[in-house]
Formats: C-alpha cells, structure tokens, sequence
C-alpha cells in the first residue's frame, strides 16, 4: 500500500473524512481524549511542538533562539519557517484566529 496520501485515493479520502469530523467537532475535551487515541504521546508532542515553533516565529522570534530556548534543531524549525513565509500560509492564517 502505498503510504504518500496524495498518491492513494483511499488515504486521501480517509483523511478528508477525518478533516471533517474535526472541523465539526466542538467539544475540546472530547477532541483531546479523541487526539489521544489517534496519536501517540510523541507525535501529540511534535505537533504542540510545531505549533509553539511556529507561534514564536510569527512573533519574531529567530530560529537560533527558538533552538536555544526548545533544545531542538534548526532543521526543525527552518520547516516552519518556510511555511510561513508562503503567500497564503495556512499556518499565517491559522495564527491569525488566535
């Protein structure tokens, strides 16, 4: 089975499905008890980690410091980095609803 979702129809539409039901979903404990069977412990902590990267960046934050103050490599940071440097950056835009 093909693992890219862009590649596989059936993965593709799984994950479409899944984007759906979270977006219609309003009830945060339950979103957290349902992230908590969906995700491992580790990958919950990537994407808050993410999350926080890319929050400082947009605060101006350098990525030296980000790295400093996280203890994580710039390669990880650079990714979000770039993200939000994108025209229509959906991580810019996300950003913005706080």
């Amino acid at each position: 089975m093909n693992k890219h979702i862009n590649d596989n129809p059936v993965l593709l539409e799984s994950y479409d499905e899944l984007i759906t039901l979270i977006s219609n979903c309003s009830d945060k404990e339950f979103l957290k008890e349902f992230f908590g069977c969906l995700f491992t412990q580790g990958e919950r902590t990537d994407i808050a980690e993410r999350w926080q990267i890319v929050k400082e960046l947009k605060a101006g934050t350098t990525q030296r410091e980000i790295a400093r103050k996280y203890n994580m490599s710039l390669c990880k940071i650079t990714r979000g980095s770039k993200e939000i440097q994108k025209p229509d950056s959906a991580f810019v835009k996300m950003l913005d609803r706080l």
